[in-house]
């Protein structure tokens, strides 16, 4: 009876593991593992934590061994955990010192406590486990859509089981007016999948541009083929969306393919969307005709391009102003969020004020530097002359083509304009000096003095300083808030500089500091190419080699 008793416990044993890695879809010899660990800590409990103790199920059988491990020592220090050599060559002929010896221990009665703790170890060690699978299972599947089933609602965030895991969808992830019930049906985007200590935690998404590209690869097969590209994608959830395409085939039309015979694809992601409105936009190379696309359905009549800056200047009919805007400015945001374009929107009545501002402004800075009468100012304006320095350093047959104008009144324009340029270096330099920029900071290619003023009144007056300095410190940065674009200036702001310009001024601010040198700023070879280039020297060598005994035997 009593074999029989073991046998069944045993065989429970093995039923229990087979059933705990069915439920949570872990490996059955995870449960046993943690049955081991568990046993182990009823026995050093019984047995007393100072042994070293080891115990095994058999996977098959469910029989569980119990074993007191002792290391083999010369001269003992601890009784529980080692023996001494002589004593276990009489168990093992062949035993050495740094062996471990198991020495068998009787079966292990479980009470009350023990029952409790190894429960408390059992279920932890199978839900980090459990865990462990999650994460494996789905940090890879970051960027895909997953069904689910809402499982609750904690504070506007829905927790959603996913049948292998749960996941989250945070409140401001979800659309706008969109309630969801225990039991509801939710489709969503995986966009993030951490290890934390509670848990893998799965991140959901019904917000994320990438949640509408993928419900169009679902609807469109084109776009799941690859024919059709979505190159962007811009989106104010539950409102109004921007989507850009491309196809790789001419005879497919990506916008028609993506609207679907009367609209029946985009109708789907609409539906799915909560009935958030979508433009399909093609999509161009050429920055001018993409963001006119990307403005539709407003008309655009002229557009101007400052590539460095990554603005544009759009003009529209003033008819067309409220459209191009739309609604708290939603169009034109969409149209700067799908282009990555900062797009200032004008009609054509305020672009002609403007022009006409600009144009006067110029005519009195021309009058006044080169002390010209209003008439030869406003002549220089309309012929594209926006600087002193244009004037200075033009070709002059340029100025002296202007109707009115011949060789001599060019070459008095332009020792006018050389003066002028003198007298602010002079005054530049002089500010420089008492603001105590220090001379060699001045060497740097690419300063000029009015930069280094510039420099000097924010406390940044030696190459050190300029060499210490951040490229956003100089050229200033961008940054997204609340869906708008806040510009932050630089120190070197309002001169003609780019952010590619200001890195090599800082770079060659550290070449003269020593904090670097020349060499560390040429790109580094290829893997191979050295090797090729050893190669062809030696083949060049060979070659010099080979020549002289061709011409001895000539």
């Amino acid at each position: 009876m009593a074999q029989a008793g073991v046998s069944a416990n045993r065989l429970e044993l093995l039923q229990i593991a087979d059933a705990v890695a069915r439920e949570k879809s872990i490996d059955r010899q995870v449960v046993i593992a943690a049955m081991e660990d568990a046993i182990q800590k009823a026995a050093k409990s019984r047995y007393g934590s100072e042994n070293e103790i080891r115990a095994e199920v058999d996977p098959k059988t469910g029989e569980v061994r119990l074993a007191r491990l002792l290391e083999v020592a010369e001269d003992v220090t601890n009784e529980a955990t080692q023996v001494p050599l002589a004593e276990a060559r009489r168990r093992n002929p062949d035993a050495q010192v740094g062996d471990f010896l198991a020495e068998p221990l009787p079966p292990l009665d479980f009470g009350r406590v023990a029952a409790q703790n190894a429960k408390q170890v059992i279920v932890q060690k199978v839900r980090e486990a459990e865990r462990e699978r999650q994460y494996d299972e789905y940090k890879d599947r970051v960027g895909e859509i997953v069904n689910g089933i809402v499982k609750r609602v904690e504070y506007g965030n829905v927790i959603v089981d996913l049948g292998r895991a749960e996941a989250i969808v945070r409140r401001d992830e979800t659309l706008p007016r969109e309630n969801f019930r225990y039991g509801d049906r939710i489709r969503a985007y995986v966009y993030d999948v951490r290890r934390e200590q509670r848990g893998p935690q799965i991140f959901l998404s019904r917000t994320h541009p990438e949640f509408m590209a993928k419900l169009f690869a679902q609807e469109v097969p084109e776009v799941y083929e690859g024919i059709v590209t979505i190159k962007s994608v811009a989106r104010d959830p539950g409102s109004r969306a921007k989507i850009a395409v491309i196809s790789r085939d001419a005879s497919i039309d990506p916008v028609g393919a993506c609207v679907g015979m009367r609209g029946s694809r985009v109708q789907a992601v609409v539906n799915e969307l909560q009935g958030e409105k979508i433009d399909i936009i093609q999509w161009s190379p050429d920055a001018a005709t993409f963001i006119v696309n990307g403005l539709a359905p407003a008309e655009v009549v002229k557009v101007v391009l400052d590539e460095d800056a990554e603005r544009i200047e759009v003009v529209v009919p003033d008819s067309q102003l409220s459209l191009a805007i739309g609604r708290k400015g939603q169009n034109v945001r969409l149209a700067s969020q799908l282009t990555g374009w900062d797009i200032d929107i004008m009609t054509e009545a305020s672009e002609s004020e403007r022009r006409q501002a600009e144009f006067a402004e110029r005519s009195a800075m021309f009058m006044e530097a080169l002390d010209v009468d209003e008439v030869i100012a406003q002549l220089l304006a309309s012929e594209g002359f926006s600087s002193i320095e244009e004037v200075a350093f033009v070709e002059p047959s340029e100025i002296s083509s202007i109707e009115g104008f011949d060789e001599t009144t060019a070459d008095e324009i332009q020792t006018r304009a050389r003066e002028h340029l003198d007298r602010v270096e002079a005054e530049f330099d002089s500010k420089r000096k008492a603001l105590g920029v220090a001379d060699d900071l001045s060497e740097v290619p690419g300063l000029n003095t009015a930069m280094l003023v510039a420099l000097g009144e924010n406390n940044i007056k030696t190459v050190e300083d300029l060499a210490d300095c951040a490229t956003d410190d100089l050229a200033g940065w961008s940054e997204r808030k609340d869906k708008e674009t806040i510009r932050h200036d630089g120190i070197l702001d309002g001169f003609s500089i780019t952010r590619p310009q200001v890195e090599e001024l800082i770079l060659a601010a550290r070449v003269k500091a020593g904090w670097i040198t020349e060499a560390d700023l040429r790109p580094k070879p290829e893997d191979g190419e050295e090797g090729e280039a050893e190669e062809g020297q030696s083949d060049t060598d060979e070659l010099a080699e080979a020549e002289p005994q061709a011409g001895g035997a000539a």
